[in-house]
């Protein structure tokens, strides 16, 4: 999502207001965020939350 839409980490952490560290660790799967925290990414790169959202299951 980052690259396509052209941003870097660094810029996704400061629009969500989180460290660049924490950044990292969500968009590598290292952790989940809240929410929350979906929402504020989402907002920041101005895309819809379910954009951010891999289905679970395969239809």
């Amino acid at each position: 999502m980052l690259a396509e839409q052209q941003v870097s980490g660094k810029w996704l952490a400061e629009k969500a207001g989180r460290t660049e560290n924490t950044a990292s660790r969500r968009v590598s799967n290292k952790v989940q965020p809240s929410l929350e925290n979906l929402l504020e990414v989402a907002d920041a790169l101005e895309v819809d939350v379910r954009e951010l959202l891999k289905p679970s299951k395969s239809k």
